[in-house]
């Protein structure tokens, strides 16, 4: 494919330049949407140099993986990606989990132990958005997993806005007295 072939390509046609290492067809989807990831990084951590270097990984990651699973849908797969490269980076400065330096203030229980307890409870959480109703899951896993607006959603699903925000509350709502039930479960047996 030429340069200006590339340059009006759809994603797939792109991609497929891109398993042959056409530098181009990559230069095409970084400038595409380095912005979007940019974005949906930035707005999850709040630090622009941060959702800089995601945005960087995502786009390094998208560069050298292997291409025995073809990509169905780019901007998906981005959102998902820049989620994951989100969540390495909190983990590795260390804000994935606010637990307290000393000890004492995990009840007795050293540091190590606070983070099996956070795994735990992130782990009951997962489990907990599981039971939601399907329509309500769906809802929530593309409102915070993916970053969508409401409106966005709303399009996507062929539902209301109003229908968004009504399901959505009441996953909030399901799982915030789940959380709250949880939370007093972990303090009880860290005394």
């Amino acid at each position: 494919m030429g340069r200006d072939e590339l340059l009006n390509a759809n994603d797939q046609d792109l991609l497929a330049e891109l398993s042959r290492r056409n530098g181009l067809a990559f230069d095409v989807l970084y400038n595409r949407y380095w912005k979007d990831v940019f974005n949906i990084a930035y707005k999850r951590v709040h630090n622009m140099d941060m959702a800089q270097d995601i945005a960087q990984d995502v786009f390094v990651q998208l560069w050298s993986r292997e291409k025995d699973t073809p990509i169905e849908n780019l901007p998906a797969y981005l959102r998902i990606a820049t989620r994951n490269g989100v969540f390495r980076q909190m983990e590795k400065e260390s804000r994935y989990g606010d637990l307290p330096e000393d000890s004492d203030d995990l009840g007795g229980y050293g540091l190590a132990d606070g983070h099996v307890l956070y795994k735990e409870f992130y782990a009951a959480f997962e489990a907990l958005t599981n039971t939601l109703p399907a329509q309500q899951k769906q809802i929530f896993n593309l409102r915070f997993q993916e970053g969508r607006s409401s409106q966005e959603i709303a399009a996507q699903l062929d539902i209301s806005v109003k229908t968004v925000r009504n399901q959505m509350g009441r996953a909030l709502s399901t799982l915030r007295e789940s959380l709250i039930v949880l939370q007093i479960a972990i303090m009880l047996t860290m005394k």
